[in-house]
């Protein structure tokens, strides 16, 4: 591991499986996409592989101490790796003006960020893949019904489709968290939803907010112009609309609350 050492701060697990690493490599389809980004290297393992594939690799690596061990090893990697916080960085040329993949082996204490993040760029982003925390990619991937069905699968969903790929243990890394990893792939639906993401947030949410109760209830706060569509949900909890049934209530939220 070039002697680098992960640092808990930066929620930082070394990858050491190459198996998993080529296979999180592979699975990217790259279809009409020309550049890759990918998040959080650390020592290169996952990078490797990214760098066989047919396509221009980028880089974002907060950790200074990886930055110098990443042009050791990928020289030709040195003018498209970026020293930055991925949340607070600006894209430059050409990711804000092309699309590309993301990938990576986020860090678990800002993996839902960067869902979020991801689907804040959703139209640049036709892609991504990537390795989070068990439990998280469970619950990006959860059908209606699930209890682990929730905001950000309704949220994720309503742009890509989600497919769990497998899972890692604890000791694929260094040093080995205390859960299991699973690997997820996105892709982005053809046809995007007809509403605003303001709106289907804050309908989403407000709902799960209160997840036990039915939506008569949970929704109280919020109106809805077709009031006939609203009651033949009012009698259900959020973890029972689908992510077609959510997009379709927030096309109707009136915005006069």
């Amino acid at each position: 591991m070039a002697n680098l050492r992960a640092k808990k701060s930066l929620g930082q697990h070394f990858l050491k499986d190459l198996t998993a690493a080529e296979r999180m490599a592979n699975c990217l389809e790259l279809q009409g996409v020309e550049h890759v980004l990918e998040v959080g290297p650390g020592t290169g393992v996952l990078t490797q592989y990214l760098l066989n594939l047919n396509c221009t690799l980028h880089a974002i690596e907060l950790d200074r101490e990886s930055i110098p061990v990443l042009v050791a090893k990928f020289p030709s990697l040195a003018q498209r790796l970026h020293h930055a916080d991925l949340l607070r960085w600006k894209l430059p040329e050409p990711l804000t003006s092309e699309p590309f993949a993301l990938v990576g082996n986020y860090p678990y204490n800002i993996s839902s960020q960067i869902v979020f993040w991801m689907i804040d760029k959703r139209d640049q982003i036709p892609e991504m893949a990537g390795m989070f925390q068990r439990e998280v990619a469970l619950r990006l991937a959860a059908d209606k019904g699930s209890k682990i069905y929730g905001v950000t699968s309704v949220l994720t969903q309503a742009y890509y489709q989600v497919d769990y790929l497998f899972t890692l243990d604890e000791h694929a890394f260094i040093p080995p968290p205390r859960v299991k990893s699973g690997v997820i792939h996105l892709r982005r639906h053809a046809i995007m939803p007809d509403v605003p993401y303001k709106d289907l947030a804050r309908v989403v949410k407000t709902a799960f907010g209160l997840r036990r109760k039915t939506l008569r209830n949970a929704l109280k706060s919020l109106t809805f112009s077709n009031l006939e569509l609203f009651e033949s949900f009012a009698h259900l909890r959020a973890e029972q609309l689908s992510v077609a049934d959510f997009i379709n209530l927030a096309k109707h939220l009136s915005h006069g609350n």
